[in-house]
């Protein structure tokens, strides 16, 4: 059985950073792609950074430049760094992987984060 499990959320300022981490059950390699996801209070899921076995980085609009995806291979780990934190960050954030061989998704079971003064 696949387990991803996330870490790192919290109460946080506006402005300030977070890191997130998701560790994975079994090589990181096996998933196509690993992904963060976000669904904040009535809205709907939705996707925040990808990143592919290959390495190709990809995030939502209202992240760039402020987020970073990255993986720690021997770890089986990939992180996300939050910098700049605003109040519409607030929400559950969800790892999210691409099973390579079976294209199965499997998801951790959400980390809160929660931008206030």
């Amino acid at each position: 059985q696949v387990q991803l499990v996330e870490s790192g959320g919290g109460l946080v300022q506006p402005g300030g950073s977070l890191r997130l981490s998701c560790a994975a059950s079994r090589s990181i390699f096996s998933f196509a792609d690993m992904a963060w996801y976000r669904q904040g209070p009535g809205k709907q899921r939705e996707l925040v950074a990808r990143i592919t076995s290959g390495g190709n980085i990809s995030y939502a609009d209202s992240v760039k430049g402020r987020f970073t995806i990255s993986r720690d291979n021997a770890k089986n780990t990939v992180y996300l760094q939050m910098n700049s934190l605003k109040p519409e960050d607030t929400a559950v954030y969800l790892c999210n992987g691409r099973s390579a061989a079976s294209g199965r998704n499997y998801w951790g079971q959400g980390t809160q984060v929660t931008v206030s003064s």
